[in-house]
């Protein structure tokens, strides 16, 4: 179902069922996973160690994490950022979709190559990833202001937030993270496509009655499979995207701990090395794996089950 497949012209999907199908995975995937993410980016933000042992840490676990957020800031605070981040994902998950059919369907027809071999997925997978990235950076980079801001709050609104960013820090501001996003989406995306491709050819072979099931759980399990697998070869760079993001917004952090300011890609991976050490590269992991897991089986799960639903949908229509 992901991917073009020569082998099943009349099942495959229209190009706008592919469209709403990617946008509404990302939309109910976002919804799940958004507290998850809030803990992730607090993580990655953090300058202190996350350890319970060092006095000036606020977080240093999951379970202290969501208890010292919802103490302070209330239940809503999992949902920071929530507006913008299902801007992100329902347009991030349209082009990322759309742009990995057309690219397998385009590498098929050029070349006669397979259009599900393993690295024909990993390279439309990064590609896909890439165009979906520069479409949606800047809201992404904003949903990371959201989620980063204490109390009070800095921004009230999505409208306050463009407009004081724009103001403040000029039109580049959207684009604060964007080396190390592309420098790792592209591996990223490419292993969670054809890592789920792999998982998928696997779980067939060990249970072979269940290899045309879709939408299933089967793609949830290969799907959370592939978020770990792509999540953990690529994390230290998610880190510093983070850490870039929020460049120029450090008095909104006063109360959560030190904060410095870099100058680039390079000087990040500097200072976090130089203050922090080779465990700083890897600082909230833990819930970012959980949620990665979680994020790529999801969407695999509901792509599938939505491209399934319309197809059947346009069939009975029809």
């Amino acid at each position: 179902m992901v991917g073009y497949d020569p082998k099943a012209d009349v099942r495959n999907n229209s190009k706008l069922e592919v469209a709403v199908a990617g946008s509404v995975s990302g939309f109910v995937t976002r919804a799940l996973i958004s507290p998850l993410d809030v803990i992730k980016i607090r993580f990655q933000l953090q300058v202190e160690r996350l350890c319970r042992t060092d006095p000036n840490a606020k977080y240093y676990g999951i379970l202290q994490a969501c208890r010292q957020i919802f103490q302070e800031e209330g239940l809503a605070a999992f949902w920071k950022g929530h507006i913008p981040a299902q801007c992100l994902s329902i347009g991030y998950g349209a082009v990322q979709f759309l742009s990995f059919e057309q690219l397998t369907e385009l590498v098929h027809k050029a070349h006669k190559l397979s259009a599900h071999e393993y690295s024909i997925h990993f390279l439309c997978g990064g590609l896909s990833a890439c165009a979906a990235t520069l479409t949606v950076h800047p809201v992404d980079v904003l949903r990371t202001r959201f989620a980063a801001q204490g109390e009070p709050k800095v921004y009230k609104t999505l409208r306050d937030a463009v407009s004081t960013m724009y103001r403040t820090e000029g039109p580049l501001v959207f684009y604060k993270g964007l080396a190390p996003t592309m420098i790792a989406i592209f591996p990223y995306a490419g292993l969670q496509f054809s890592c789920y491709r792999s998982l998928k050819h696997a779980y067939n072979w060990v249970f072979p009655a269940d290899q045309n099931q879709t939408g299933t759980i089967k793609s949830l399990i290969c799907g959370c499979g592939a978020g770990v697998i792509s999540k953990t070869f690529t994390y230290p760079l998610d880190l510093f995207k983070k850490r870039l993001q929020v460049g120029g917004f450090e008095h909104a952090r006063s109360s959560f701990g030190q904060v410095r300011t870099y100058k680039g890609l390079l000087d990040c991976t500097k200072q976090v090395m130089q203050h922090e050490g080779m465990r700083g590269f890897f600082k909230g992991l833990s819930p970012s794996l959980l949620k990665a897991s979680l994020s790529t089986g999801f969407m695999f799960f509901w792509y599938e089950f939505f491209c399934n639903l319309l197809y059947c949908i346009r069939r009975e229509d029809s």
